[in-house]
C-alpha cells in the first residue's frame, strides 16, 4: 500500500531552485526555516521542522501533523512546496507550519512502535503519542517566538491517527484537531483487515518499505520489495499461502510478523484500536474521510461515532466527500470513471476546513455553517447537512430476495424458501477489478462491476428499475442465511449502483474514463468482506457445520447515495475478492499457518424467503 504523504510533502526545492511563480516567490520571502530537535519527557528527542512567517504585526497560530513519512525536505535551505497547495491559504493567514517526525522514524529518536496505543493511566517517564504530542506543543508555545498560543493538528492517513492521539494529549494550547482518514482499528476495517479478513495486498505492498527497521535516525528508508510478476492477481496466486508471503517479506519486518501471531482480535489488537481513548475530548474535532477511500474508509464515520457517544461535550463533526484516499487535498471532481459534477475538493477547502482552523486558531469569521454532518451524496451529486449522524430522518428497511434474482422491499416475498448456489473455488478467486494491475487500485471502489456478475461464482440480484429515487444515508447490514460445505468461507457483499442502457455523462465533464461505455455501469458503491468464522465474536472464532444454515451478518462501511429514478439497485453476493484480500482456505484454522493443501472448494448455499437473507438499508426520508 502506497500511504499518502500529503501535508506539506508536495515537491521539495532548496532556496537556489525552487520553481519560479508568484506563490512560492512570497513563502520563501515570508518565511523562515528552523529545524529543531524537541526533548520529549523521557529524553528522546523528536526531529521537528518549522516554518515561520517573517510576519511580526500579530501573533500566529500553529499547524501540525506529526507523521512517520518524514518531515522532509531536511536542511534550513530546502523548503517544501507549499505554495502547490490549498494551504498556501493558510500561509497568507501567517500560520506556523510544523510536521515532526514521530519517535523512532527518519530523525527522530526512540523506539517505534506501529499505532503505539494509547495509555490512559501514564506515570512518570511513560509515553505515547498523546505525550509525546503534549510536549511538543508544550515546548513549541514557550520557545517560538510570536505564537498566539493555539494550535491546531491535522493530519491524513497515519498522520490522521497522530492526530487522534493529538486530541487525547489533554495540552491546553490545542484548540481543533482534524484526522483526516484517520488510521483507527487495523483488525476491524482499516488498511490491513477488515472485518478480520487480512487486505494482502495493501501489507505487503506497504511494509517491505515502511517496516524496515532503523535503529539510528536516517533521512532515507531505501526501496521496498519489487514483485517479479506485474500483475498482482497472478504474483499472489502463484505464492499460494500467507506463510510463503512471510518467507519472502523476510525475517526483519516486525510488525508483519507481529500480525501473523494475532490472528484474532485479541487483547493486542484491541490496545491498537484509536477508539479506546476518545473519551473526555478537550478540541474542536473535524473528523475527513472519502466515500470511497480503499485505504481507510472506515476510521473517520467510526471514530466520529465513537467521540460522539463517549465524549458527548464535545464539539465533534464530520465531513464525507466522495473522494480517494485523500482526494480532499486534490482535485475533486471524479473518481475513475464517476464524475461527480464540481471540484468537491474545492469546496471543502473553502468552505469548512479553512473556517475551521480559521475560527478556532485565530478567532475569525465563523464555523455556523459547519454542522454537524457535512455529507456529500452521489448518484445525485449534491451536498447534504444533518444535525446527527446516522441521520434521525432515515427509516431501516429490510430488501429481501426473491425469485429469480429478484430485490424487493416487501415483507412477503412471493415464494417459498429456497436457496441460491455457486462453487467458491481457491484456486480461481473472483478478481477485486477487471484490470490487470502489479498494485492496488484506488479506482476499484466505483469500478463496474459488470465483469463480476459475469461470473458463475458471483451472485447478482436486482430491483426493478426505480420509479423514484432512493436514498440510503448510514451503514447497510448484510444478513446472510446461509449454508456451506465445508467449515469456513468468506462472504462479500456489494451494493452497486446500475445506470440506465442510454447514460452518458454530459459532454466536457472531467473524469478518466470519458470513452468509457457508461450505459448499464454498475457502479460499486460499497462492498466489504466478513470472514464466517467471526460471525458471532471477532476475538473467538467458531467454525460452520457444513450444509447447516447458519446467520452471518455484518455492516459495511456507512454510505451516502441516491439511486436516481431509472437505475436499479444490485447486490452482489461472492466469497473471495482477490487479490485485495487473502484467501480462505475454507477450512477452519489459522490461516496465517495454511499450507496450501488446506485450501479446498466449497459449495455455498444463500437461503431466500421471508426468514432468509435480506438487507437493511438506511433509507432517507423526504
Amino acid at each position: 500500500m502506497q500511504k499518502l504523504i500529503l501535508v506539506f510533502l508536495f515537491c521539495c526545492f532548496s532556496l537556489a531552485g525552487f520553481s519560479q511563480n508568484a506563490d512560492s516567490t512570497w513563502f520563501v520571502n515570508n518565511y523562515t526555516k528552523k529545524e529543531i530537535y524537541i526533548a520529549m519527557r523521557d529524553g528522546v528527542k523528536l526531529f521537528t521542522s518549522f516554518y515561520i512567517p517573517n510576519d511580526n504585526t500579530e501573533k500566529h497560530p500553529f499547524l501540525i501533523t506529526r507523521t512517520p513519512y518524514s518531515c522532509g525536505p531536511y536542511g534550513e535551505d530546502k523548503f517544501t512546496a507549499i505554495w502547490y497547495s490549498y494551504k498556501m491559504a493558510y500561509a497568507k493567514e501567517h500560520y506556523i507550519f510544523v510536521t515532526q517526525d514521530v519517535r523512532g522514524r527518519y530523525m527522530s529518536e526512540g523506539l517505534y512502535e506501529d499505532v503505539r496505543p494509547f495509555n490512559k493511566n501514564k506515570k512518570g517517564m511513560e509515553i505515547d503519542e498523546a505525550s509525546d504530542t503534549y510536549d511538543a506543543v508544550d515546548w513549541m508555545v514557550k520557545n517560538i517566538a510570536n505564537n498566539n498560543g493555539n494550535a491546531g493538528v491535522m493530519g491524513t492517513s497515519y498522520p490522521g491517527f497522530y492526530s487522534t492521539q493529538a486530541a487525547l494529549s489533554g495540552h491546553p494550547a490545542i484548540k481543533a484537531v482534524s484526522p483526516q482518514a484517520p488510521v483507527t482499528d487495523w483488525f476491524i476495517g482499516d488498511d490491513f483487515h477488515h472485518k478480520g479478513v487480512f487486505f494482502q495486498m495493501d501489507a505487503f505492498s506497504f511494509y517491505p518499505t515502511f517496516g524496515k527497521p532503523h535503529p539510528a535516525p536516517t533521512q532515507n528508508y531505501g526501496s521496498g520489495f519489487s514483485t517479479p510478476v506485474k500483475d498482482g492477481y497472478e504474483f499472489y496466486l502463484r505464492a499460494g499461502n500467507l506463510k510463503n508471503l512471510s518467507n519472502l517479506i523476510g525475517d526483519s519486518i516486525k510488525f508483519w510478523h507481529d500480525m501473523m501471531l494475532h490472528p484474532n482480535y485479541d487483547a493486542w489488537w484491541q490496545a491498537r484500536n484509536a477508539r479506546v481513548g476518545l473519551y473526555n475530548v478537550k478540541p474542536a474535532m473535524l473528523w475527513v474521510g472519502g466515500l470511497f477511500d480503499a485505504e481507510d474508509c472506515w476510521g473517520a464515520w467510526n471514530s466520529f461515532k465513537a467521540t460522539d457517544k463517549q465524549s458527548a461535550q464535545t464539539n465533534n463533526k464530520i465531513v464525507m466527500g466522495p473522494w480517494y484516499h485523500g482526494q480532499w487535498s486534490r482535485e475533486g471532481s471524479f473518481l475513475g470513471n464517476v464524475q461527480f459534477e464540481s471540484n468537491t475538493s474545492e469546496y471543502y477547502q473553502k468552505n469548512i476546513e479553512i473556517p475551521f482552523f480559521q475560527y478556532y486558531l485565530k478567532g475569525k469569521g465563523s464555523v455556523n455553517e459547519i454542522k454537524k454532518a457535512n455529507i456529500f451524496f452521489t448518484g445525485e451529486n449534491q451536498w447534504k447537512t444533518f444535525d446527527s449522524w446516522p441521520a434521525t430522518t432515515i427509516e431501516n428497511k429490510k430488501l429481501y430476495i426473491g425469485a429469480n434474482e429478484t430485490l424487493s422491499f416487501s415483507e412477503k416475498p412471493l415464494l417459498k424458501p429456497s436457496f441460491y448456489e455457486y462453487v467458491s473455488d481457491p484456486t480461481k478467486p473472483v478478481p477485486y477489478t477487471e484490470d490487470v494491475h502489479d498494485d492496488r487500485t484506488r479506482e476499484y471502489m466505483t469500478d463496474d462491476q459488470r465483469f463480476a456478475a459475469r461470473r458463475t461464482d458471483v451472485l447478482s440480484f436486482e430491483m426493478d428499475v426505480l420509479k423514484e429515487d432512493l436514498t440510503l444515508a448510514g451503514p447497510v447490514i448484510a444478513n446472510l442465511l446461509t449454508s456451506i460445505s465445508t467449515t469456513d468461507a468468506d462472504f462479500v457483499v456489494k451494493l452497486i449502483d446500475v445506470f440506465p442502457d442510454d447514460f452518458v455523462y454530459p459532454a466536457g465533464s472531467k473524469g478518466i474514463g470519458k470513452n468509457y461505455p457508461m450505459g448499464g455501469y454498475q457502479m460499486l458503491v460499497r462492498g466489504e468482506i466478513m470472514r464466517g468464522k467471526f460471525r458471532n465474536s471477532f476475538e473467538k472464532p467458531v467454525p460452520f457445520s457444513p450444509n447447516k444454515p447458519t446467520n452471518v451478518s455484518f455492516e459495511l462501511p456507512d454510505i451516502a447515495h441516491t439511486f436516481k429514478k431509472g437505475h436499479r439497485l444490485m447486490i452482489q453476493i461472492q466469497s473471495s475478492w482477490f487479490p485485495l484480500a487473502d484467501r480462505n482456505p475454507q477450512k477452519f484454522l489459522d490461516i496465517y499457518k495454511a499450507d496450501e493443501s488446506d485450501f479446498q472448494k466449497a459449495t455455498i448455499r444463500i437461503f431466500n424467503g421471508s426468514n432468509g437473507t435480506y438487507f437493511t438499508l438506511p433509507v432517507l426520508k423526504k
